[in-house]
């Protein structure tokens, strides 16, 4: 199973920004698809966004159109979730996803706390 290493959560002011970071540890990123999910206490783990391998189609939740933006640098072994216009109703742990060799990995989980 492929670990999965997600960066870049913290604390924020709503309105503010952040950039979370996913990259997978020992393994090319290139020629999978990825998603972000997110799971706040108390609820179920959701749906944020997902890329495809060469990054030119992507989907989003609803509730983050227009505000997140899902990425990748193939080069750079990595996928980006930019996180625009927080709101405290995205406080969560968020998480990356991929299905490697059938297998579906998980990171670890990132904290994102939105102030309000």
């Amino acid at each position: 199973q492929v670990q999965l290493i997600e960066s870049g959560g913290g604390l924020v002011q709503a309105g503010g920004s952040l950039r979370l970071s996913c990259a997978p540890s020992g393994r090319t990123f290139g020629i999978y698809a990825v998603a972000w999910f997110r799971q706040a206490p108390g609820k179920e783990r959701e749906f944020v966004a997902a890329i495809t391998p060469s990054g030119l189609t992507t989907s989003y939740a609803d509730s983050v159109k227009g505000r997140f933006t899902i990425s990748r640098d193939n080069a750079k072994n990595t996928v980006y979730l930019q996180m625009n216009g927080l709101k405290s109703e995205d406080t969560a742990v968020y998480y990356c996803n991929s299905v490697v060799n059938d297998i579906n990995s998980w990171g670890q989980g990132t904290q994102v706390t939105v102030s309000s």
